[in-house]
């Protein structure tokens, strides 16, 4: 398994501006969901710039791709 940086859920975070600690991150999938309907992209709580890059990286299945999707599913418990 590849376990570059791009792999890893708090260098997303740092890559979408946020702070990227365990806590952090924890407390922000605590307090964001999403509804079975909404695109992680489409979230009310992204800046234009944050929905752009999680957009890109699902569209072109980038190296990003796999961690966007495992926050999406973090984001729907």
């Amino acid at each position: 398994m590849d376990l570059s940086n791009h792999y890893q859920i708090d260098t997303l975070f740092s890559q979408l501006g946020l702070d990227s600690d365990k806590q952090s991150i924890e407390e922000f999938i605590a307090n964001h969901h999403l509804s079975g309907n909404i695109r992680l992209d489409e979230a009310p709580f992204w800046s234009p710039s944050q929905s752009a890059f999680l957009r890109e990286a699902i569209n072109e299945d980038s190296d990003w791709a796999e961690i966007v999707d495992h926050l999406d599913t973090e984001l729907r418990h």
